[in-house]
């Protein structure tokens, strides 16, 4: 009887069924409609958008935006390789470095971690400033124009520290520990065998949001790189989107002097959108395989006991 109870306390009627999934489709069309908005704009003529305004499907279709933006085909192609390798080598660094930091916090054999929390706390308090910053990162460690200045600043968090401390705490009791120890397993092998294993869900989920923070990252290319050949995607993006805005407020100028006209026939707005197309495609791509660690991996620590 109480198995039946436990089993229908969580049902709901039918009308309160069909609302819940109107709710969560209207949920699903605002968080989606928007992208595929600026899909069809990208592929709208420019004369056709300033008529027409913003359609879900353009009378005009056109290519001029992604024919400007790719017009050196090979600098986004090496922007995208650059962006990728940042991706993908600092993301696994990155969590691995959090869950050697997590792992002895969430230990009750650790004597120091009370020290260890208060000092990654500070960093999520407290910020050094922007000159300590890049005076480390260039005068100090010399990673200017190299790969590791779009790496290393992103190999920590605190956020990311304390969810994955926790997740140990309460996912992986003491005792498999301790009876690893009493077979003769070092803390290295308990480590990579039997703690990583066991907490795919929270190292999945904070490998996608490092992903999308190294995806989404150009402040670190602006700060430190001056070689052309290590510019990152959105770093590439931006300086276009800049040199964009300043032929649309000097073209005339511009036009004058090279005996040119075609400053004017930029595509502006739609080459906007083709640009955020570019820079989100690969990153929406990757959500999919993440999306079953997601949510267990966010709802730690939210059940006690």
């Amino acid at each position: 009887m109480r198995k039946q109870r436990s089993k229908n306390f969580f049902a709901v009627s039918a009308p309160v069924d069909l609302l819940l999934n109107v709710y969560f489709l209207i949920l699903a069309l605002v968080c989606v409609l928007p992208v595929l908005l600026v899909l069809a704009v990208s592929f709208t003529s420019e004369q056709s958008l300033y008529n027409d305004g913003y359609r879900f499907i353009p009378k005009f279709w056109s290519l001029d935006a992604y024919r400007y933006l790719f017009a050196d085909f090979h600098v986004v192609l090496r922007a995208y390789g650059v962006t990728i390798f940042a991706a993908v080598a600092g993301s696994v660094l990155a969590v691995l470095t959090q869950a050697l930091y997590a792992y002895p916090l969430s230990r009750r054999d650790f004597p120091f971690k009370a020290v260890f929390s208060i000092i990654i706390l500070i960093t999520m308090l407290f910020s050094g400033g922007l000159a300590p910053f890049y005076y480390i990162y260039v005068k100090v460690l010399h990673f200017q124009d190299t790969l590791w200045a779009l790496i290393m600043p992103g190999l920590t968090g605190g956020f990311a520290i304390f969810m994955i401390r926790t997740f140990f705490r309460q996912t992986i009791p003491f005792e498999v520990i301790e009876s690893a120890k009493m077979d003769g397993a070092k803390e290295f092998r308990i480590f990579l065998r039997i703690v990583l294993p066991l907490s795919l869900p929270v190292l999945a989920t904070m490998l996608l949001f490092s992903v999308i923070g190294y995806w989404n990252d150009f402040f670190n290319c602006l700060l430190f790189i001056n070689n052309e050949k290590l510019y990152n995607l959105q770093f590439l993006m931006q300086k276009a989107l800049i040199n964009l805005q300043f032929l649309q407020t000097n073209f005339q100028h511009l036009e004058a002097q090279s005996g040119k006209s075609s400053f004017a026939d930029i595509p502006s707005e739609t080459i906007r959108m083709a640009m955020a197309v570019v820079g989100m495609g690969p990153i929406v791509l990757t959500y999919p395989f993440f999306q079953k660690y997601f949510v267990k991996g966010l709802t730690v620590g939210a059940v006690k006991g």
